[in-house]
């Protein structure tokens, strides 16, 4: 039965009958060219892995001030007192013993968020201090990223052994953010030994029941009569900044310097009104 199979094929082939082929298969593209297909269409569409949506760069760049180290800007102003300040400063609504005007130094940050922690960095720091008879303000704004370490070492600066900080809710926030982002850079951390007086404690156990709150806003609108017009509310300074980062325009920016400078002077003229009370 074998050998009968056997010559059956045999003679098959020598008639020339083609064996059956199978269905031919499409074979993939090589992966190169694929890479290419797609590299070619994130081309078309300005896409790049990874990527923030992109903003169209805008001609309104500026920044007050000048340029003082790569991405770091420093404006400064000097503005009338107005009426002398006292030589010591009563700070008996903070517990302690008089204080030289000349050693403090009213501070405040814009940070990047509310939350703190190591994701959190202040892109701006303002501080005023009493000159003569003027009120000395500087402010830093970061560009990039990248100056963040200038802006650190640049604040160090303006402190001594005898500054005393002057804040509100700093000791809770500002401070310890900028604690944080010194010893992120590896920088020595400068804070921590100096005096500082938070003019929110004082505030709330002097006005904790008169005012609907006792916000910095509220606090000087009700007891300086100090009302803010424009003024870009602090809860949007991380957009203002992002949004400057990635191109766009410096006018959001350049309120958030005008809401910080705001802060830095409405706090020696609650520290002078909370002195004098």
């Amino acid at each position: 039965m074998s050998v009968g199979l056997d010559r059956l094929q045999a003679l098959r082939r020598q008639s020339g009958a083609a064996a059956p082929r199978a269905p031919a298969v499409a074979l993939p593209e090589p992966v190169d060219a694929l890479v290419e297909q797609v590299a070619r269409l994130r081309g078309l569409l300005r896409v790049t892995r990874g990527s923030a949506p992109l903003v169209a760069a805008s001609a309104d760049r500026t920044i007050p001030g000048r340029e003082i180290a790569a991405g770091l800007w420093l404006q400064e102003q000097r503005l009338p007192l107005g009426n002398p300040w006292p030589v010591l400063l009563d700070a008996g609504f903070d517990r302690r013993e008089p204080v030289p005007t000349h050693d403090l130094l009213f501070f405040d940050t814009e940070t990047t968020g509310l939350a703190g922690g190591t994701g959190t960095r202040a892109f701006m720091i303002g501080a005023a201090a009493i000159d003569g008879d003027a009120l000395h303000v500087r402010q830093l704004t970061i560009a990039s990223t990248g100056a963040e370490a200038a802006m650190l070492e640049v604040f160090r600066g303006w402190l001594r052994a005898s500054t005393v900080l002057v804040s509100y809710n700093g000791k809770s926030y500002d401070a310890p953010l900028l604690k944080t982002r010194y010893r992120l850079m590896r920088q020595a951390e400068p804070l921590s030994g100096l005096a500082h007086m938070d003019l929110l404690y004082p505030s709330r156990r002097r006005y904790r029941g008169c005012f609907e709150n006792c916000r910095l806003a509220t606090i000087e609108r009700r007891v300086l009569g100090i009302v803010r017009e424009d003024d870009l509310p602090g809860s949007e300074a991380p957009a203002a900044w992002l949004g400057y980062l990635r191109g766009g325009s410096g006018a959001l920016l350049r309120r958030v310097l005008a809401h910080n400078r705001q802060d830095v002077v409405t706090l020696a003229r609650l520290a002078l009104h909370l002195g004098s009370a």
